[in-house]
């Protein structure tokens, strides 16, 4: 039994679609920045990389601090439960059409492989990709009167790291576009994330649970 379930809330949304818009755009600089073409010039991808930088440093603090002040990140957390069954239908059944072994809710948005790479990309990708950013921003700076330079031994280190971490951020992206569409129509993932409402999947058992629960508030 499906019915229409508001689950994504509009900060969540707007700080889906925004982190994805600066990632987007951080890669889109970085790689100009790196030679791999020419479309607003050096200079000028140098400034507007850096200044999406500090965007995206703004949305994660306020993002971290809503998790934690509504609880969502307990979203976040891995679980061993179906990861095997969630793995098969990635590889073979979701080219079968069969059914997905998770159940999506309100408090369970997550299926055993997205929790682990999105906390992935959370507590390691995201950290690295600021940490190396910051210290390639400020490896040299002014200071009375002179160039100091952070206490580290090369560009080169930092650099490889982040650009490693940009090639994963982008992967990830390409693989998250890929498996929004394969819902029951190719845009019913991304039109919940537009407007928070989606069809989830309940047992009738569960519905009428919900239901006297609902009257009792």
């Amino acid at each position: 039994m499906a019915t229409k379930t508001y689950i994504y809330k509009i900060f969540e949304r707007f700080w889906h679609w925004t982190q994805a818009f600066l990632i987007l755009f951080l890669a889109l600089t970085g790689f100009e920045i790196h030679s791999s073409f020419s479309l607003m010039g050096f200079e000028s991808a140098v400034y507007w990389h850096n200044f999406a930088s500090w965007a995206l440093i703004v949305l994660i603090i306020f993002a971290i601090f809503w998790h934690f002040t509504t609880g969502e990140w307990r979203q976040y957390i891995p679980t061993k439960a179906f990861i095997r069954d969630q793995i098969r239908y990635y590889i073979t059944g979701i080219f079968k059409n069969a059914p997905h072994p998770t159940k999506k809710s309100v408090y369970n948005k997550f299926n055993p492989l997205q929790r682990i790479i999105y906390l992935g990309l959370k507590v390691l990708v995201i950290p690295v990709q600021v940490v190396t950013g910051i210290l390639y921003m400020f490896y040299r700076y002014p200071q009375g009167g002179k160039i100091e330079i952070i206490n580290v031994d090369g560009l080169e280190i930092i650099a490889i790291v982040h650009t490693i971490g940009a090639f994963a951020l982008v992967a990830f992206v390409i693989a998250h576009v890929y498996l929004t569409t394969t819902g029951k129509t190719p845009l019913e993932s991304i039109k919940a994330m537009i407007t928070g409402w989606e069809e989830l999947e309940h047992d009738e058992e569960e519905s009428l649970s919900n239901g006297a629960n609902a009257e009792r508030k």
